[in-house]
C-alpha cells in the first residue's frame, strides 16, 4: 500500500484517478482548490484537502509523508503556458521539499509525434486555439526535463476522452509517437486512463519521458 496525492482531484481524470488508487488500497489525498465544491469526492481511503498546484508551499505540504505524487490539474481561467509554468515549477519544488521523488502527470496527445521530429501541434491545419492550450504542456514537459524527479508524462490519444465508459482495465503504453487506431476500437476512457496512472504511480515502468497510452 502506497500514499498517493493527487492534485486536480475534483476533474474529469481526477474523481477516476482517486478511485481507482483507493480501490486497490491505497491512501490518497485528493487536492482540490474548494472542497465545498467535491462533496462526493471522499471516502474510505480517502482524505479531500483544499491546495493550489501552483504554490510550491502547498505542495511541500500536502506531499509530505507521500510516496508518489499524481498530477492531472488544469485551469481553464488563467493561460495555458501561465498554470502549466507555474504548476510544474511549484511540484518540482514543492515536491523536494516534501521529499517526494515520484510525479506521474496526465500530458496531451497533440504533443505526441506523427512523424520523426514533427509533432501533431506542427502539422499544416492544426487549430491555433488547440495549439496554444497544448503549448501549455510543452512547457510542462521542458521544466521536468531540467529536474531532478523521476517523472513520467501520460499522453492520451489526441481525440476526446469518454468519460462516462466503464473501467475495463485494458490499456497499452507506447512512445512517443500518436499511437495507431485499431479499426474498432472505441474512444479511449477516463476510467481506463486512471488505471495507466495509477500503474505506474504503483509500479514504475517509465522514467523520465512522455509516453503514449491507448488501447
Amino acid at each position: 500500500m502506497s500514499r498517493i496525492v493527487v492534485f486536480g482531484a475534483g476533474g474529469r481524470a481526477g474523481v477516476k484517478v482517486v478511485a481507482e488508487a483507493a480501490g486497490r488500497g491505497h491512501e490518497v489525498t485528493a487536492v482540490v482548490r474548494d472542497p465545498g465544491r467535491h462533496p462526493g469526492l471522499g471516502g474510505a481511503r480517502v482524505k479531500v484537502a483544499a491546495g493550489d498546484v501552483t504554490d510550491a508551499g502547498g505542495v511541500a505540504a500536502l506531499a509530505a509523508g507521500h510516496d508518489v505524487a499524481v498530477q492531472v490539474a488544469a485551469r481553464l481561467d488563467m493561460g495555458s503556458r501561465e498554470f502549466y509554468t507555474a504548476a510544474t515549477r511549484a511540484l518540482v519544488d514543492g515536491l523536494a521539499r516534501a521529499g517526494v521523488s515520484r510525479l506521474v502527470a496526465l500530458g496531451i496527445g497533440s504533443l505526441l509525434e506523427v512523424s520523426p521530429g514533427v509533432r501533431l501541434i506542427d502539422t499544416p491545419g492544426f487549430p491555433a486555439d488547440a495549439r496554444a492550450f497544448s503549448l501549455g504542456h510543452a512547457a510542462e514537459l521542458e521544466l521536468l526535463a531540467g529536474s531532478a524527479l523521476d517523472w513520467v508524462v501520460i499522453a492520451p490519444p489526441p481525440v476526446f476522452l469518454d468519460a462516462e465508459a466503464a473501467r475495463t482495465g485494458r490499456y497499452r503504453f507506447g512512445d512517443g509517437r500518436v499511437p495507431e487506431a485499431q479499426e474498432g476500437d472505441p474512444a479511449f476512457s477516463y476510467a481506463d486512463l486512471a488505471v495507466a496512472l495509477v500503474d505506474e504511480a504503483e509500479t514504475p515502468a517509465h522514467h523520465r519521458v512522455q509516453v503514449a497510452v491507448s488501447y
